[in-house]
């Protein structure tokens, strides 16, 4: 089946869950027309539908080659991108100055959760270089601005980010790819680096890569490293390409899923050193690639959405094709559509509700970060800041867990034939896998939660949120209306457990930080189970106002009664088997 955007609930989520409306209203957004986002998010869907949707199978069986130093991406990769930068899709979130068109990130957040649904393996080349772009934009110096952000921008060129080596993976610090200065201010870089996504491709005659490396002074660990931009083609004077720089791709990995983009091996060295040019300071480059990381940290986390949606469209439509037995109190002759057997219908619902609340926290990290660089009031822009650094690793790992569950319930609503490649459901399942991998394990991102979100300020930001959050569930119970059914308490006891275990947690991380680490990840869990829960009940409240509440209260339900409701449990996992895992060398080291 085809993708179609499912452009009203992503309104939704944007305008009233994720907060963008009421942020527009109080002046954040400065002049910007808010009422273009229907439009932008209309034309994006038409593109997905046309261009990338129909490419994505053919992707997956295709895959990629590498042939004499070069890759060959699937048949119809060159020319639709050439489609996306004529349509102007790299361009929508990035720096006027520059040519982009400075659209808000959110509204940039919703279109990559576009690309994702559609074609995951073509949208993760743009999702890396928009976040080069801001790598660039922020630290760069403005000679290097000059020659390759506008390209950047454009998409003319694509970026890429170089950190892992085959012993430095999540360990950045022990990264060995070394940096020699030169006397004409430039440096030549040396090493190997793994993993690397679009590290080379044939649909643009130029890739700007940025690389970790470490100067032959420099101190050990994260202390001592820096960023540098290594072109593939090194830029003349006037502005044409010039020689071909010493960075090869030597290798491409074959992969579980996302075939069709390339995951290469690049080498540098082999002809006296890749030419590079330094970003930020030297022996400060993990602080200008966490300005990329945390950019492609949240556009990991829209991946999983983007993938969850794809794959409950396709279940839904097969759900109300397929025919199999005969419902209780059924009235037809032959057997009925399995969609009318309760079982499927709780596995859609699923489906929908856990991909609506990864949307909406996706959403609402977008909209902070927005804020944190766009209020005028110094005061208002902290406390976003703030905020988007507490969402952003609930984002990217919740998101993708909801992306593994529901390609997996994907899978299983087709029964044998979710088994079988022919249906693509398959290909969803083995897409999504990766994403709660890549740009930072969820594992890591929970104990980022933990150790630097939580403890921020004494949990000043995390309560803050539970205060508004509060605020929901209160209107929830006084809406009196018997179609949200038990979500007020359902809400309601998620808020109390998330604020009791947040307020443990925040005393066991100085006191017994082993006890706290072993609860991180059930505690993100519990943290999107309650903001999700709450934050679907808010748009089901604005969709009620505005006449059309029916569906939305539906869906706000079953999360609060099906998903919201773990939270007791979750926080007695997160408080009671600290002992549990910390004692388990028994088992494991026996």
């Amino acid at each position: 089946m085809t993708y179609r955007a499912p452009i009203n609930d992503m309104l939704l989520a944007l305008n009233h869950g994720a907060g963008l409306q009421a942020a527009v209203k109080a002046g954040h957004y400065g002049d910007f027309d808010a009422d273009i986002t229907a439009a932008v998010l209309e034309e994006a869907g038409k593109f997905a539908g046309d261009v990338l949707a129909p490419l994505n199978r053919v992707g997956d069986e295709h895959g990629i080659k590498l042939e004499g130093g070069k890759v060959t991406t699937a048949p119809g990769w060159p020319d639709a991108y050439q489609r996306w930068i004529a349509a102007g899709w790299n361009a929508v979130s990035g720096p006027e100055a520059f040519g982009g068109q400075g659209l808000p990130l959110a509204i940039n957040a919703a279109c990559t959760e576009i690309w994702s649904a559609s074609n995951i393996a073509f949208g993760l080349c743009p999702l890396l270089t928009l976040s080069a772009i801001e790598a660039l934009d922020a630290h760069g110096s403005d000679a290097l601005k000059k020659i390759y952000l506008e390209k950047l921008v454009s998409g003319q060129w694509t970026g890429t980010m170089q950190l892992t080596e085959p012993q430095a993976g999540s360990d950045v610090g022990a990264l060995r790819t070394r940096a020699e200065r030169a006397a004409d201010g430039s440096y030549r870089i040396k090493g190997t680096k793994i993993f690397i996504t679009y590290g080379d491709h044939d649909m643009t005659d130029n890739i700007v890569h940025f690389v970790l490396a470490r100067l032959p002074d420099a101190p050990a660990g994260t202390k001592g490293i820096s960023l540098f931009l290594v072109p593939k083609f090194l830029v003349n004077a006037d502005g044409s390409l010039g020689a071909r720089n010493d960075i090869y791709p030597s290798g491409v990995e074959h992969k579980l899923g996302i075939h069709a983009s390339p995951t290469c091996t690049m080498t540098m060295g082999d002809k006296g050193g890749a030419i590079g040019y330094l970003i930020g300071e030297e022996n400060r480059g993990m602080l200008c690639m966490f300005t990329m990381m945390n950019q492609a940290r949240l556009a990991v986390g829209l991946e999983g959405v983007g993938i969850a949606d794809r794959a409950y469209q396709q279940a839904l439509a097969f759900a109300q094709e397929r025919r199999q037995g005969r419902a209780i109190g059924s009235k037809g002759d032959g057997s009925d559509p399995i969609i009318a057997h309760p079982d499927i219908k709780r596995m859609l619902m699923q489906m929908r509700t856990l991909t609506a609340a990864a949307r909406t926290i996706c959403y609402a990290t977008a909209v902070a970060l927005d804020v944190s660089v766009r209020a005028r009031d110094v005061g208002v822009r902290a406390a976003a800041a703030a905020r988007g650094a507490l969402l952003t690793p609930i984002a990217k790992a919740f998101a993708t867990d909801i992306g593994n569950e529901v390609a997996y319930l994907g899978v299983q609503v087709h029964g044998g034939m979710g088994f079988i490649e022919e249906t693509g459901a398959a290909q969803h399942s083995r897409d999504a896998r990766i994403t709660s991998i890549y740009e930072g394990t969820n594992g890591i991102q929970s104990i980022d939660l933990l150790t630097r979100k939580l403890g921020a300020d004494g949990g000043a930001s995390v309560f803050a949120l539970l205060g508004e959050l509060d605020g929901i569930v209160t209107r929830v119970e006084r809406s009196n209306d018997p179609a949200f059914g038990t979500t007020g308490i359902k809400l309601r006891e998620a808020l109390g457990a998330l604020d009791r275990t947040s307020k443990w947690l925040l005393e066991r991380v100085a006191s017994k930080p082993n006890d706290a680490l072993a609860g991180a990840t059930p505690y993100l869990r519990l943290f999107g189970a309650t903001l999700g829960g709450c934050m679907l009940a808010e748009e089901a409240l604005a969709a009620r106002e505005a006449g059309d509440g029916e569906r939305y209260i539906a869906v706000a339900r079953f999360f609060a009664e099906n998903v919201s409701v773990q939270a007791p449990s979750l926080e007695r996992t997160v408080t009671d088997s600290a002992e549990a895992v910390n004692g388990a060398d028994a088992v494991l080291l026996a």
